[in-house]
């Protein structure tokens, strides 16, 4: 029998998508990288001069920064004055053939700028045109500025995600910026793209960075509904059973324990020598935060200070029970895990200057 041919590549989903970004920072340009990653062609367009303030943020390499590098790698890029006549019409003339607009101004700017949603429908009624903002397009703090920080403590987030002291642990994943704004707009932009393929017209997709992390914010929310609130460190998912926690080791590393399961739990008590505690979990009426979990959790930090991570990984290696090492940056790039899935690329970025960077987190298969 004849051998069948192999399997061509498929193309990207959204090949053939033509984006048009006028956005800055982090969100945004996380937005329109993800497009770009499913195969969108995406068009970046900045104002002359210092153009994103992206480039002058962190640590630059050949002059680039490593930060615009890292959210702006695989668009074409475009210098346009927005507020001149000829920059304004150079803009709606790709608005014609666009089939989506991302912009990250505050409210209204578009409007003054003759770029309006109404004017762009005008011209184009399949566009998609997508704003990310603080506080969304209407609401009594449409107006107002803000950051990360500020999104997060609105939604009732960051309260929970606090020390011992109850002070907020501010993290190094911009929970607004990225699961508010960039993650939120893709599946806005997704959505209204298929309506569009499926014979209806463009949208106007508006979102609110704060909005998106309070509609996020499920644990704490469902905790208040049934009346049983935890403080900050004592819930379920933020340090409130021994089950789900981590625990530093003797050289100053950290493991993390996600043993939620019960089964997971006994195989966990098991590695550590002590099956006298598999019995000690909240699913067997452990009182999440109570004193027994606390005791239990005290010790489990006594029991892991006695080895070191790597000898902790080498116990817990090939047993199924969400036992995991808390690696830094350097651990992770090199961890075999990320690399058998390709998920480190070098990319070059000037003839004399590469960066690791991540893959595309979302992959396809025909």
């Amino acid at each position: 029998m004849p051998k069948e041919p192999p399997l061509s590549t498929p193309a990207l989903p959204l090949a053939g998508i033509r984006v048009l970004d006028l956005t800055r920072l982090l969100p945004g340009p996380v937005a329109t990288l993800r497009l770009a990653e499913m195969g969108a062609d995406v068009l970046k367009i900045e104002e002359p001069g210092d153009g994103d303030y992206a480039r002058a943020i962190g640590p630059a390499r050949c002059e680039v920064s490593q930060f615009f590098v890292a959210v702006n790698r695989g668009k074409r890029l475009l210098r346009l004055d927005l507020k001149d006549a000829a920059g304004r019409d150079a803009l709606l003339a790709l608005v014609d053939t666009a089939d989506v607009l991302v912009e990250s101004f505050r409210p209204g700017v578009m409007d003054r700028l003759g770029l309006g949603w109404q004017d762009l429908k005008s011209r184009n009624r399949r566009l998609v045109m997508c704003a990310i903002s603080g506080y969304g397009a209407t609401g009594p703090m449409a107006h107002l500025a803000g950051h990360d920080i500020n999104y997060t403590g609105l939604a009732g987030m960051l309260a929970q995600n606090a020390g011992p002291d109850g002070r907020p642990v501010l993290p190094n994943l911009q929970v607004g910026d990225l699961l508010g704004g960039a993650q939120s707009a893709v599946q806005g932009i997704l959505a209204a793209l298929v309506a569009v393929k499926c014979g209806g017209m463009g949208s106007f997709v508006d979102v609110s960075m704060t909005d998106a992390v309070f509609a996020h914010n499920i644990m704490p929310l469902v905790a208040h509904n049934n009346g049983q609130a935890a403080p900050p460190g004592r819930d379920l998912l933020t340090g409130g059973v021994p089950c789900y926690n981590v625990y530093r080791t003797l050289d100053g590393r950290w493991m993390a324990v996600g043993a939620l399961e019960l089964k997971f739990w006994q195989g966990c008590c098991a590695v550590l020598g002590r099956p006298d505690l598999a019995g000690r979990h909240w699913q067997l009426g452990q009182r999440v935060g109570g004193d027994d979990a606390l005791a239990v959790q005290a010790e489990l930090d006594a029991l892991f200070a006695t080895r070191t991570q790597a000898q902790w990984c080498t116990l817990f290696d090939g047993v199924d029970c969400c036992v995991t090492p808390v690696l830094d940056t350097t651990q992770a790039l090199a961890h075999s895990l990320f690399h058998a899935r390709g998920m480190v690329e070098r990319f070059v970025h000037s003839t004399e200057g590469e960066s690791l960077l991540p893959a595309a987190p979302v992959r396809f298969t025909a």
